[in-house]
């Protein structure tokens, strides 16, 4: 979709106003305008695994793009616009065009060092400024620590697949991205676990509770977290893998409460809670060991993975050579 030139557009209402009110047309290029609608950026560039929410598929937009822009047309909280071309259009000189900037994105991007650092390091940090991570922006610049830092965790497997059903628990139910869940619900979805998490330096807003989730692990897997950034504010959430989670009306609410956060339409906070992440942590290695699940018997269940694999390709590299040796 061919990215709309916000500067040129408001200078063009600027000039119609001005002949129509007899005022100066001059404008400084870094002047706010009151009645400028604030505008995102959404990138939704695969560079790794490719999920079916971003892929247009020949359409105009993605099924995510189309339900984020559904949600600004009808909030009226934002205008958007959509890219699959980082290196185009995350640049320092673009970015100044926006105060929001969502990533749906994987793998390493296109994005040149000086501009990924300016948009991580010092567009953040402006007054009004937000960045939305979805989904696999967690598994994105896995390898690079300003990025992992800056978002917070990175993606590690994804023991609950597509298909899993999970009950997810709210820590923080007062704020503006969580109050459409309560303080729990459950949802089909595939849910990430993370290394590199920080729970020191974000506010983790729900986790996968696992007491009431089939499939259990024995340590805390956060679903969603906030943190302040200098003046700016990041919101993630894992949820965003099928393209019918970006049909779920609550999902969609908890996107628009973010971003009424952000703007500081609505207050939540943002203080780290990393008391909360040790206390689920140790009630989710309480629930998984009562349903037979611990870090020893996932260790002795790993290490029966990587025998099994290694006898098929012993097998697998015998059935060659006397294949060879019977030509």
């Amino acid at each position: 979709m061919k990215l709309y030139d916000a500067l040129d557009a408001r200078r063009v209402v600027l000039m119609a106003l001005a002949i129509l009110i007899g005022c100066s047309t001059d404008l400084a290029a870094d002047e706010p305008v009151a009645f400028e609608k604030p505008r995102m950026l959404m990138l939704t560039q695969s560079k790794g695994y490719r999920h079916g929410s971003v892929n247009r598929g020949g359409q105009l937009m993605a099924p995510a793009e189309k339900a984020m822009k559904r949600l600004a047309d009808s909030t009226g909280l934002f205008e958007i616009d959509f890219s699959q071309d980082a290196a185009t259009h995350i640049t320092k000189e673009n970015l100044k065009n926006y105060s929001l900037v969502a990533f749906y994105t994987s793998g390493d991007l296109p994005i040149a060092e000086s501009d990924l650092k300016y948009l991580l390091e010092d567009w953040i940090k402006k007054p009004g400024h937000g960045f939305l991570g979805f989904h696999s922006a967690s598994d994105t610049y896995k390898g690079n620590q300003i990025y992992w830092d800056f978002i917070g965790g990175s993606f590690t497997g994804h023991p609950w697949n597509q298909n899993t059903k999970v009950t997810l628990k709210v820590h923080d139910a007062e704020h503006p991205a969580m109050k459409p869940f309560g303080t729990e619900f459950q949802i089909t979805e595939e849910i990430y676990q993370y290394t590199n998490w920080q729970p020191e330096k974000v506010r983790v807003l729900m986790s996968i509770d696992m007491a009431k989730t089939k499939l259990k692990r024995p340590y805390h897997v956060p679903v969603a977290w906030v943190k302040p950034v200098g003046q700016g504010h990041l919101f993630y959430t894992n949820l965003g893998h099928r393209p019918d989670t970006w049909e779920n009306e609550k999902f969609i609410k908890s996107i628009e409460g973010a971003v009424r956060w952000i703007q500081g339409k609505e207050s939540g906070a943002s203080t780290p809670n990393p008391d909360v992440s040790a206390a689920h942590h140790e009630a989710s290695k309480n629930a998984s060991e009562a349903g037979g699940v611990s870090a020893k018997s996932l260790e002795a269940e790993r290490r029966e993975q990587e025998l099994r694999k290694a006898l098929r390709e012993k097998r697998k590299a015998e059935s060659k050579d006397k294949a060879k040796a019977n030509k």
